[in-house]
């Protein structure tokens, strides 16, 4: 009877050991509107100042995203990306939590650049603004008081940072999966936003950006959900990947979404097909849309 008992409990071990996860690999990228404890990180709001000045996360300090979208898009001057991270009195040893209003496009976009600058415990608030409403937690209408500003060092990591040259090389080598954020209509060539081309990077695998969040909640989907919508585009997380967009911000939603369910090689093409749509010496074919 006990042989019995032990090689049944043995067997529902195994099955459970067996059974498909449905946890994301890196949970902690991720944090709770309920579970957020305001005294143990820097909250940072990405939204639009006179949002964040009507009502906030209580402590959370005000990001001008635009102006950081633009700056990193300039350059990656270690100098004035001291200054900037500086003002809010960051420092890459801090926990920060990150949230907007925009589908998490604005603090993806923060999250990936403060990642750039070797910043270990970058997070984001799942829903965003709207999760925190919805958790009905407290809202602050008062500004935050500045943090004092402080000189980071900084260290660029350079592996999260796609180039124009790098995927040149690539589509040669083939080592490297491009996957395009963009809607169907500039993947497909039918939309060319102010580009003078239009289009794909041949060979680029398709995934729309939204596609990874919930339409109503703006929360990141189940895991199984996201499993599923890799491999029907055919990414393989365990394999080096570069994403774009237009301009880097929904591609680093996409680089959120795939180092939450577990990729360790993922780089985002900032400057995107602002660049590649614009030059003069890069391919482009039409993508194909999948049914």
């Amino acid at each position: 009877m006990i042989l019995s008992l032990s090689l049944s409990v043995a067997l529902l071990g195994a099955m459970f050991a067996q059974a498909p996860s449905n946890e994301y690999a890196n949970p902690e990228l991720l944090v709770e509107p309920e579970a957020l404890l305001l005294d143990d990180c820097v909250v940072l709001d990405a939204r639009p100042r006179q949002q964040y000045d009507v009502g906030h996360v209580p402590g959370a300090l005000w990001i001008d995203a635009s102006e950081w979208a633009k700056g990193f898009d300039q350059g990656q001057d270690v100098a004035g990306w001291q200054q900037r991270i500086g003002a809010l009195g960051l420092t890459p040893g801090d926990k920060v939590v990150l949230y907007d209003d925009n589908q998490t496009k604005d603090a993806a976009r923060m999250w990936w650049i403060l990642r750039y600058w070797d910043f270990a415990d970058v997070r984001l608030l799942n829903g965003g603004w709207k999760g925190w409403q919805a958790a009905q937690r407290e809202i602050e209408t008062t500004p935050t008081p500045e943090r004092k500003a402080t000189e980071p060092e900084l260290r660029p990591i350079a592996d999260r940072l796609a180039t124009k040259e790098g995927l040149l090389r690539s589509l040669e080598t083939g080592d490297l999966q491009i996957i395009d954020t963009r809607s169907d209509a500039e993947f497909c060539g039918d939309d060319a936003l102010k580009n003078k081309r239009a289009g794909a990077i041949p060979g680029a695998k398709h995934l729309e950006w939204v596609d990874l969040l919930d339409a109503e909640t703006g929360r990141f989907r189940e895991a199984a959900e996201l499993s599923q919508l890799f491999n029907s585009a055919g990414i393989d997380l365990q394999r080096p990947a570069a994403t774009h967009c237009q301009s880097g911000g929904r591609a680093s939603v996409m680089v959120f979404g795939m180092e939450l369910m577990g990729a360790k090689d993922v780089s985002n093409y900032y400057r995107s097909w602002q660049e590649w749509g614009n030059a003069d010496d890069t391919p482009i074919v039409k993508g194909e849309k999948q049914e």
